[in-house]
């Protein structure tokens, strides 16, 4: 079995924006993407990649906008500054890793079915050791992780015959075992959302006129030019920006990409004054403008706390079908404009950065994290693709329909080895990639 990490980062959904302080049953963030900080919108130059946000819940007459922002799509990762945040990323990719793996292991263990290997990552050992002719590894590449079965190892010592081989099982038990994985994940959303709930409250945010530059990096543009951390943009080129929609930062960006080398009129809310400020874009290597600012919506956090046991579980469980109603959407968004689309997929690298500049701002914010790469990883691995959950459950799907008769061995050999090769190459392609897009990789370069 083998869990891919290749995920649309669409699929990080963490943007909510509402216009009322009723409290709602709706976990926001300000980072991955962030709110305050760098996973927002970048200005500094170079590609982007969307967030999606969409909760079908409303609560209290609270109107709920949907809302779409933009995230770098590796370029401004300032997260590998700090090893911790690293570290915590990782971590958390790790841990979905590993509790995926757990799914199929146990799922397997638990029905007496024979079990090989139990293993995180690709490719040569790192670690490993063994217990009750199980080997457990750690392996060099970070791209999933899998379960061995001994079904077809021609070294095995079980005979082919032997009903405890999972290909010898009945078909609801290969499924059971296939498919405990992807549940295994969405247990452990569901845990991690709870978990936040219990912990640190429930994030209820109100939206305000203008765009947020929380950050602004040195020697560019913005800063020649006098604009600073904390600023809100009101207006550009005399075009207010009083109201609050999904495309605000959005506008801003593409004003600022389409005028490298002329100047900008910014108003800008600075204290209880508005100053306007004349900035000119310096140009990208691509032709366009950029001021080296990040922006996000300009909102206000303030958090609560469930009352009792019963209204945890009601906010645990609406923020759950939020966001796996949010997953789901912007996979089939990936499909259906998969032209643009598929330059925005993203391997580990990209993940453990994004996850990172999570860390660095807060632990709500890598509670959600981990909630959303959740859910994203057991959505994709359903996905009937070979070498992915779903392709082993396709194709039991196939031997149902055929009266019980399998594919024979050979063909389904083939149709799994050359989806791990697919998997293993775009996984190889997509770490170097990532890795070559980050800032400070960029820098050195």
């Amino acid at each position: 079995m083998l869990t891919s990490l290749l995920s649309s980062s669409s699929s990080y959904t963490l943007v909510r924006l509402i216009n009322s302080k009723t409290p709602i049953s709706d976990f926001s963030l300000k980072t991955a993407p962030q709110l305050s900080k760098s996973v927002s919108h970048s200005v500094s130059g170079g590609s982007y990649s969307n967030f999606h946000s969409k909760n079908p819940f409303l609560s209290n007459n609270s109107v709920r906008e949907r809302f779409r922002t933009k995230a770098i799509a590796g370029l401004d990762f300032g997260g590998f500054e700090s090893a911790q945040s690293v570290l915590e990323a990782a971590g958390v990719l790790t841990a979905i890793i590993v509790v995926h793996e757990s799914g199929h292991f146990l799922a397997a263990y638990l029905q007496g079915i024979h079990v090989s290997k139990f293993a995180v990552g690709f490719g040569p050992i790192l670690a490993k050791f063994n217990a009750n002719n199980v080997e457990y590894s750690i392996r060099a590449f970070p791209l999933g992780g899998f379960v061995g079965f001994p079904d077809n190892d021609p070294d095995s010592d079980i005979p082919a015959d032997d009903v405890n081989l999972l290909k010898n099982r009945p078909i609801f038990d290969r499924v059971l075992v296939i498919s405990a994985g992807v549940i295994a994940n969405i247990i452990f959303a569901y845990v991690i959302i709870y978990a936040q709930v219990l912990s640190v409250g429930l994030p209820v945010q109100e939206a305000f006129p203008g765009v947020l530059v929380p950050e602004v990096r040195p020697y560019l543009a913005a800063s020649r030019d006098g604009v600073l951390p904390g600023d809100v943009i009101l207006s550009v080129n005399d075009i207010e920006l009083s109201k609050t929609g999904p495309n605000l930062v959005s506008e801003v960006v593409d004003v600022i990409k389409r005028s490298p080398g002329r100047n900008i009129l910014f108003k800008i809310g600075r204290g209880q004054q508005n100053v306007e400020i004349y900035v000119t874009p310096d140009e990208n290597s691509d032709g366009t403008g950029r001021i080296g600012v990040q922006l996000s919506p300009n909102i206000k956090i303030s958090k609560i706390k469930p009352k009792n046991i019963m209204e945890a579980f009601s906010y645990s469980g609406r923020e759950f079908w939020g966001l796996t109603s949010n997953v789901l959407d912007s996979l089939k968004q990936t499909f259906l404009n998969f032209s643009q689309s598929a330059s925005k997929v993203s391997g580990p690298v990209a993940i453990i950065a994004v996850g990172a500049e999570v860390a660095k701002s807060n632990i709500d914010g890598l509670f959600q994290f981990a909630a959303v790469l959740n859910l994203n990883l057991a959505v994709i691995n359903l996905l009937p693709l070979p070498a992915l959950d779903g392709g082993s459950l396709a194709l039991i799907l196939i031997e149902a329909v055929r009266g019980g008769r399998k594919l024979p061995l050979e063909l389904e050999q083939q149709i799994m080895s050359s989806g791990i090769m697919l998997v293993l190459v775009l996984g190889v392609f997509l770490l170097v990639r990532d890795t070559l897009n980050l800032e400070f990789i960029k820098d050195l370069l």
